[in-house]
């Protein structure tokens, strides 16, 4: 959850239609061909503070409410809770439920928030016949926070089957402990966890830093202010990650799906590819593929999706992102990691915290406002 630092934008009018002359990402499409992608927001439900989503069994997509309740959408909008954690967390700060995720078999369910003494939780339940087993309910890990922003908690599966975290750098303003270059802590990081190999995980031995004494085994990659929603590529492995600035820059963070994973996004030496308050830019730094200034509207970026849907072709293979404070949802074209090409799709949720993805790879925004909307063809 972040807080807009300026006023934010007025919600557009969602069935806007803008043309897209962008081509999409996919590897054997031809970079000439220019395709037109005409886009609206359909508004499918209104929740309490939407802010994560998940594909679920049977076709179905579980909504997170940052209050820290599940709901179930269908036809007729959100079922009631099927999860109900309102007394064990609190929503100050930028604290609550974060993120949920369900794993590749949906056997288990993950939800990540943050308790009642402000520590990011991480939780299983195991799943049966689409539905939650309670008393199967165990905690697989737990992190402190030293402040009450910049906590991360998305969470969701990779293409290899493990379980991968997002933490922010702690919080305050600046990284004041350093912990964005620290390895010795997962603040600052995205952790990869195999929750199935052991209790409460296990790590897998590939994981990049497992042979340095001086580094948390469960890290993935680091450098991260407050990586808010990352995802995978669900054609490639691709990981995108949103990563908010602290003054002047958002950026877009990216990783082969054939990284073996050690990628140092710079924080808190750089924001974006600039030196931030006089640091030096690390030798294997790993620039953004995508940034943008704070001299618009803009001031906080939401991560969202490679579009693999089939309902809008002209925008398949695009990676969709928006920003809190804007709300324009927008789209990279981008080939072998490098940005060919980018669009403002002509749509606004208002205040996007989050993009949800269904099971045949449709989109949804999320407004913590209320709002659920689909990405539909206009």
């Amino acid at each position: 959850m972040k807080v807009p630092t300026r006023s934010s934008a007025i919600i557009g009018t969602l069935c806007l239609v803008a043309s897209l002359a962008l081509t999409t990402a996919s590897a054997d499409e031809p970079a000439d061909v220019t395709q037109q992608a005409r886009v609206a927001l359909t508004q499918v439900a209104r929740a309490t503070n939407p802010i994560a989503g998940a594909a679920g069994p049977g076709g179905t997509v579980w909504i997170a409410e940052r209050p820290g309740t599940v709901r179930i959408l269908g036809e007729r909008g959100l079922s009631q809770p099927v999860l109900d954690i309102t007394r064990e967390t609190t929503n100050d700060g930028e604290r609550g439920l974060l993120g949920i995720a369900f794993d590749k078999k949906f056997a288990h369910f993950y939800i990540s928030y943050t308790n009642l003494e402000g520590t990011s939780t991480i939780d299983e339940f195991a799943v049966r016949n689409g539905r939650l087993q309670p008393q199967t309910r165990r905690t697989v890990l737990t992190q402190t926070q030293p402040y009450p922003n910049h906590n991360g908690g998305d969470i969701r599966f990779g293409p290899d089957g493990y379980l991968y975290i997002a933490f922010g750098d702690g919080g305050a303003g600046g990284d004041p402990h350093g912990y964005g270059q620290d390895l010795g802590t997962l603040l600052g990081k995205i952790v990869r966890i195999d929750p199935a190999g052991g209790r409460p995980y296990a790590i897998p031995r590939d994981n990049p830093f497992v042979d340095d004494p001086a580094a948390r085994d469960e890290i993935w990659a680091y450098g991260l202010r407050n990586p808010w929603r990352f995802s995978f590529d669900a054609r490639t492995g691709d990981m995108l990650i949103g990563d908010v600035g602290q003054n002047d820059w958002e950026e877009i963070d990216w990783a082969s799906g054939r990284s073996a994973g050690g990628e140092n996004y710079g924080w808190s030496q750089m924001e974006g590819t600039h030196p931030f308050r006089g640091g030096t830019e690390p030798a294997n730094h790993v620039r953004p593929v995508h940034e943008y200034g704070r001299n618009g509207l803009g001031c906080s970026v939401t991560g969202g999706y490679v579009y693999r849907g089939d309902d809008i072709p002209a925008l398949r293979g695009q990676y969709l992102f928006s920003d809190y404070c804007d709300g324009t949802v927008r789209a990279l074209r981008m080939r072998d990691g490098r940005v060919t090409g980018q669009s403002d799709l002509g749509v606004n949720g208002g205040e996007v915290i989050s993009f949800a993805q269904d099971g045949e790879g449709e989109l949804y925004v999320l407004a913590i406002g209320g709002s659920v909307y689909r990405i539909d063809p206009a």
